[in-house]
This record gives structure tokens, C-alpha cells and sequence, in this order.
């Protein structure tokens, strides 16, 4: 379900609510966690969705620090690849975790670019698990998103994806200060 569009320059962002698995895009961006390997949350269940040679392309790139993102096919998943992105516990916000939140959406649009994707989804990335707090993470992701988007020219559609409706009033909330609406 969409529940905002908006245009800037000449790519479309939609917030929408949804399962991320089941999106057909050039990319969903994981919140993975350092390893790669899978977990809990929409990193099992994309783990689980793409089938096991997910897992084993995973298991050669040698995990993935924190902030950064790494790219792999998406196989038995409707979407072609998978951007692992890794983003940060939250303490409280004085290790820096902001600014790695921050660059897990900038590194995925930089991804997209290297491999001229068109079209991504972002899962709200931290935001489980991990704790960071979710008013908080969507306007990282937001800012980050649309900020990057001048260095990402192949991009022409972002999707927030979220999975709750409290999680996309957040986005929506965020979004809904850019851009104009699309008709």
C-alpha cells in the first residue's frame, strides 16, 4: 500500500507498507547484520525468501563493517539484487551511530549507481534488533537518501518500505516536506 509519493528532480520516492520480499526492483537494501549470514527480523526473512545461494554468495564476501554495504544477486527474490547494509546498535547516540545510519543509505545509492540500478526498496534499517529509534532513523534515512541522490544519476525510483503503518506515518511525516506530489 502506497502511502506517499513525491517527485525530486527527476526521481519518484514512495513511502509505502509492505514486505520487502515481495517487491520486483533492481534492489531491496537488508539491514544486515556485520556477518552477512543472515538473522533475525527482514534479515532472516529476506535470507529466507532468496533461497540458500544467498547465503553462500554471502559467506565469500567477508562480512561487512559498520555503515558500509555490500552487493549480491538476489536469486529466488523477485528483486535482482540485495544491498547488505549494516547499521549501528543504538547507545544512546554519542558512539557515533547517527553518522553510520547515515552512510548505509548513502553507500546503497553509491551501490545502485556502480551497478546502474534504476530502482531500489529500503527496509527501516536499525530500527529493530538494533533499537535505534525510529522517529529518529527516518529522518536519517530520508535526509541521507535524497541528499546522496545527486551522486546516484541511474537512480529514478527510492522506496521507503516499511512494514508498519507507525513506521511509514514516520517516513511519510519526513517525505512530505520535499519534493512535489505526483498526480
Amino acid at each position: 500500500m502506497t502511502v506517499l509519493t513525491r517527485h525530486i528532480g527527476g526521481v519518484q520516492l514512495d513511502v509505502i507498507v509492505a514486505d520487502i520480499t515481495t517487491l520486483s526492483v533492481d534492489a531491496i537494501v537488508n539491514a544486515a547484520n556485520s556477518s552477512l549470514l543472515g538473522g533475525g527480523g527482514v534479515d532472516g526473512a529476506i535470507h529466507d525468501a532468496a533461497g540458500p545461494e544467498l547465503l553462500a554468495e554471502c559467506q565469500t564476501l567477508g562480512g561487512c563493517p559498520t555503515g558500509d554495504a555490500k552487493i549480491t544477486n538476489g536469486y529466488l527474490l523477485p528483486a535482482r539484487h540485495v544491498i547488505h547494509a549494516v547499521g549501528p546498535v543504538w547507545y544512546g547516540g554519542s558512539r557515533g551511530e547517527a553518522e553510520a545510519l547515515s552512510s548505509c543509505y548513502r553507500r546503497a545509492l553509491e551501490l545502485c549507481q556502480a551497478n546502474e540500478l534504476n530502482s531500489l526498496a529500503f527496509s527501516a534499517i536499525s530500527t529493530g534488533v538494533y533499537r535505534f529509534p525510529a522517529d529518529q532513523a527516518a529522518k536519517i534515512a530520508v535526509h541521507a537518501t535524497i541528499d546522496a541522490l545527486p551522486t546516484a544519476a541511474s537512480v529514478g525510483h527510492v522506496i521507503f518500505c516499511c512494514f508498519s503503518g507507525a513506521s511509514a506515518a514516520l517516513h511519510t511525516d519526513v517525505l512530505a516536506r520535499y519534493g512535489s506530489p505526483c498526480a
